[in-house]
């Protein structure tokens, strides 16, 4: 749609959405159970709306509720919903029907499931404009269109593929390829980006901004992720236990909290820079309240330290706190003082001293990995040297596809190394094959996953999981078991109450917590943790990095730390390790590597992350995708995408792992002065990046 096609379409005045005192319940065990306790907010014609709090607050259910689209077990009790000034309560079966074929969308959180495995993408795309009754050949065009709109860059060659063919990030743009087909009033998009590594979260918003701008449409945008929320919506309500507790310009909310809940979120967030030494990251104590419970004060009361008397019986108005903000509290103004949960201090006070003599615990040596797929070799992983101290955390970052995973794999022994790779624990080299390691030398490596869900056996109590592994690593039974199984989970802050329950009646943090203690159950010398809190709220996230940062210091672990989120990585990590196409890009102490000069890849992966605290560098946007590991690009790995493209050389010489500082490795043909040069001139006085010439800065041929 041009500028002015835009200009002269006529103007809705109707809000895009409006939500007034909506309560919704779910039949649970043949009791209605509430959900939602009287939600209000609205969303005004091409405005951008993000609703936020704790799994299990209401999120989806508001958003479901707004399509009218509950489960068989769910209602809409009372209150009104109004899209686009129709009485979404008052339609038939079949204008609901016709409203979401044509004015509301909906992008899910994994576009994978969203997607019909059995169905090519062409035609997925191509059946949003056949239901709008254009047919034939005309429908596949409009879908080459709109998959050209969402930046994909060859189109005709995605549309004969399948969902599993393509990227996290490519199926992403797909699904909001399908969504804004019918060019929709509202635009619902349910934790879009959880999954997705920092450069394709950084190009997915970039396209929902423009395509919003482009096509004027309103959003709901539903996250636990507060950066993302503050970089993408005009106005933000925080909702907890299905009740609207805060609301306002985001603004203003983020940086003038006033609401207890709010500022906990805020609090538990690793701010840019935060690291384990310099203090715990703070906690909100206690869980949310049980579906249905009833609350007759406010909501927040049991989970609140400026909770009184009158908060637990007497439900809090919303104040009008100025500039449009609203809070319900009835000590709003004291919200910012609120008591921290976490001490802060330091939860590295108490590791020993480093010797330089300390043998590492676990180190490698010139490690790859080649995989054959139909006649190809696929090197995933190439010539991978490094060693882990013991009480180390090494921080592994890259995109997706980078060899992170296949890294791991390596290591414990899951997949077998290339001939001629070397992996040592203590210094004494290790069978790649785990079935041919020996006990000891299996209980060392331990593993900690990022899907508590598919890591434990819902069949299995708690007792039986973390029990079976003390046996299994360590031959403890009887009476030794039981206590040893007590002080573990104790370790891990999991209440023993709980010991004989089974995964399924836990949320999300305490499966998490039950996934750590069994990867200690055999006094492990070396954790690999591969995402373990990109699926949890911040709140639960942040008490897990502590946990792990305690337990690091108190048996002296060394982890191998895998992570999309670099604040995360930042806070917990010692040294980083960045990968890219399998080959390790650039490796350092954590403060070396995320200041400058860095390695132009790891520029653009930093340059990629919102922050909530505003702490924002210019944005370098990678062209083109990644390469296959099964053809890479000659010369530099990295040249076909890298923002500061030299020239011939990236194209015909490979750059070795060179160290450029004490500590501080890169593979790059530049030397660290150009680079310091570059990257710390300010952004108006930085040099153009992506301008011809076959000089420092010149575009990378595609």
């Amino acid at each position: 749609m041009t500028q002015e096609l835009a200009t002269s379409a006529p103007v809705s005045t109707a809000n895009a959405l409006e939500l007034e005192d909506l309560e919704v319940e779910y039949k649970v065990r043949g009791a209605w159970k509430k959900v939602l306790r009287g939600v209000s907010l609205s969303i005004a014609p091409g405005e951008s709306y993000g609703l936020v709090g704790e799994s299990g607050c209401g999120k989806s259910t508001a958003a479901f509720a707004a399509l009218n689209y509950l489960p068989r077990n769910g209602r809409v009790s009372s209150g009104s919903i109004h899209v686009a000034g129709k009485d979404l309560l008052a339609m038939s079966d079949a204008d609901v029907r016709t409203l979401r074929s044509t004015q509301v969308s909906m992008v899910y959180q994994n576009p994978t499931s969203a997607l019909n495995p059995t169905i090519h993408i062409g035609d997925q795309v191509a059946e949003v404009f056949t239901l709008q009754g254009v047919g034939g050949s005309e429908a596949q065009d409009r879908a080459k269109a709109m998959l050209q709109k969402v930046q994909i860059s060859d189109p005709t060659g995605v549309m004969g593929r399948y969902p599993h063919q393509l990227s996290g990030g490519m199926n992403q743009r797909v699904v909001i390829a399908m969504a804004l087909a019918k060019d929709p009033t509202l635009l619902m998009l349910d934790e879009p980006t959880t999954g997705l590594d920092a450069t394709v979260e950084a190009e997915v918003l970039d396209l929902v901004a423009a395509l919003r701008q482009e096509f004027g449409t309103s959003v709901l945008f539903i996250s636990h992720n507060l950066d993302v929320i503050l970089r993408m919506c005009d106005k933000v309500g925080v909702l907890y236990a299905g009740r609207v507790v805060e609301q306002g310009t985001v603004d203003e909310v983020f940086h003038n909290p006033r609401h207890p809940y709010t500022v906990g979120l805020l609090r538990c967030i690793p701010r840019a820079g935060a690291r384990k030494d310099q203090g715990r990251l703070d906690t909100i104590p206690g869980f949310l309240p049980g579906l249905g419970e009833t609350l007759p004060g406010c909501v927040f009361a049991d989970r609140c330290a400026l909770v009184q008397d009158v908060c637990r019986t007497d439900e809090p108005p919303l104040y009008d706190v100025g500039a449009g903000h609203i809070s319900r509290c009835h000590f709003h103004e004291q919200a910012q003082d609120l008591p921290r949960n976490t001490s802060p201090v330091a939860v590295t006070e108490e590791r020993p001293a480093e010797s330089s003599d300390r043998v590492p615990v676990i180190s490698t040596r010139n490690v790859r990995k080649t995989f054959h797929q139909d006649g190809h070799e696929v090197r995933a992983v190439e010539d991978i040297t490094f060693t882990l101290a013991p009480g180390e955390t090494l921080g592994l970052v890259g995109e997706s596809g980078s060899g992170k995973t296949t890294l791991a794999r390596l290591l414990l022994g899951l997949t077998t190394p290339d001939e001629g790779s070397v992996v040592e624990l203590d210094g004494v080299p290790v069978a790649g094959a785990i079935g041919k390691r020996d006990r000891e030398q299996v209980r060392s490596l331990q593993i900690v996953f990022q899907n508590p869900d598919a890591a434990l056996n819902r069949r299995f109590s708690i007792k039986r999981i973390i029990g079976r592994a003390l046996t299994m690593l360590m031959g403890t039974r009887g009476e030794q078991l039981d206590t040893r199984l007590r002080d573990l989970t104790h370790s891990v802050r999991f209440d023993v109450r709980l010991i004989r329950a089974k995964p399924t009646q836990l949320s999300g943090g305490l499966k998490q917590r039950v996934a750590i203690a069994r990867a200690f159950a055999g006094d492990p010398k070396i954790v690999v943790c591969d995402e373990p809190t990109s699926a949890l709220d911040v709140s639960v996230q942040a008490a897990i990095l502590n946990l792990l940062a305690e337990l690091q210091v108190k048996n002296d672990t060394a982890y191998l730390f895998i992570s999309h989120d670099l604040g995360v990585v930042r806070y917990l990590s010692d040294r980083i390790a960045v990968l890219y196409l399998g080959r390790l890009m650039e490796l350092g102490a954590a403060e070396t590597v995320f200041g400058p000069p860095q390695h132009p890849y790891t520029e653009a992966l930093l340059s990629a992350v919102p922050h909530v605290d505003g702490d924002e560098r210019p944005r370098i946007k990678l062209t083109g995708e990644i390469p296959s590991h099964a053809d890479p690009p000659s010369g530099c790995v990295f040249h076909t995408r890298c923002p500061r493209y030299i020239g011939d050389i990236c194209k015909t010489e490979e750059p070795e792992l060179k160290e450029v500082e004490p500590g501080h490795f890169w593979r790059c043909h530049y030397d660290v002065d150009e680079l310091r040069t570059l990257q710390q001139s300010a952004p108006e006085t930085r040099p153009e990046i992506g301008v011809s010439g076959g000089q420092r800065g010149a575009e990378p041929p595609v």
